[in-house]
């Protein structure tokens, strides 16, 4: 198959490349600059120049490639627009796809979130077969306003577009991540703690980049349209054990912060509105449906892999 990857020089995107090339499809990655050329092409893929912002060019692209895996964000509008501005962009993105795509039957699998805000209150894991929330204007200014561009994505199905959401979890680990866990990481060596929130049983789901690409994979070949898979390990880790194994490897103490408007942007900054999440899902669709299986190192066990923590 020729598939068109964005985002393919990213932290998922580093990895689905390869995966995709080692199973035999040949790789078209979109690039914007000659150093991300050069990239895609180390990673095994053709480079493309091109932008997801260029909405034309992104269809052209498009229609080139036996299916599209997405994974690249609109980040350089977050300074300016904030996650509105985000959303907006990205939802055009998607119509873009549809324009290129509709009565195809292509595949088309973009990334999404595990925490779709307003989960936490379902009193059980999240399955595939919890839609998004609706999203858009009525939620300017929060995370939620972006889930209408997850909802663009699985309604290109009655289009004729094989459109899947892989949904990914707060914690992607690898030993090339710069997310979530580094984060936490630098906060605790900041301030000779780490914190969690409350009790910290709030649950957080993790998984390895490695076997997310994998998952990719997998819906490219033989997803359903119109549906959403759960790349996580297991349903979620507890917060507070996510910060003790942190503490444990630096030496510093977990200690509670209460959970007030006071105190968590006090310790956590601008993740105070996510560290809070309680995010469990499940992934038995998913494995049912795909075959996928992960086999890569958890979480905790990853920790120990010498780049989180290492050796002084």
């Amino acid at each position: 198959m020729r598939v068109l990857v964005t985002g393919g020089t990213g932290h998922i995107g580093s990895y689905i490349i390869p995966e995709l090339v080692a199973a035999g499809h040949e790789v078209t990655g979109l690039a914007r600059s000659d150093k991300a050329a050069d990239a895609v092409a180390a990673l095994g893929a053709k480079a493309r120049r091109g932008d997801i912002s260029d909405l034309e060019g992104l269809k052209a692209a498009a229609a080139d490639a036996d299916g599209v895996i997405h994974v690249a964000h609109r980040q350089d509008l977050l300074p300016s627009g904030g996650i509105d501005a985000v959303a907006a962009a990205e939802l055009q993105i998607m119509l873009a796809y549809g324009e290129a795509l509709a009565g195809s039957g292509k595949p088309l699998v973009v990334s999404g979130s595990i925490g779709a805000p307003g989960w936490e209150k379902l009193g059980r894991p999240a399955t595939e077969e919890d839609p998004s929330l609706p999203g858009g204007d009525a939620y300017k200014g929060t995370l939620r306003v972006r889930n209408v561009v997850d909802l663009a994505v699985i309604g290109l199905a009655e289009r004729g577009v094989r459109s899947s959401i892989v949904r990914i979890p707060t914690i992607a680990h690898s030993t090339t991540d710069v997310a979530f866990l580094p984060l936490l990481i630098g906060l605790a060596k900041e301030k000779g703690v780490i914190g969690y929130p409350g009790e910290g049983a709030n649950l957080w789901p993790a998984v390895h980049a490695r076997d997310l690409a994998i998952l990719f994979r997998l819906a490219l070949e033989k997803g359903g349209a119109g549906k959403y898979w759960h790349g996580v390990e297991s349903e979620g880790i507890p917060f507070r054990a996510i910060a003790e194994a942190i503490g444990s490897r630096l030496n510093v103490p977990a200690v509670s912060i209460p959970a007030d408007v006071l105190m968590l942007p006090g310790y956590f900054g601008f993740l105070a509105n996510l560290v809070t999440l309680d995010l469990p899902a499940s992934n038995l669709i998913t494995r049912q449906a795909l075959g996928w299986e992960p086999t890569q190192p958890g979480l905790f066990a990853d920790m120990d892999n010498g780049h989180y923590f290492p050796a002084a």
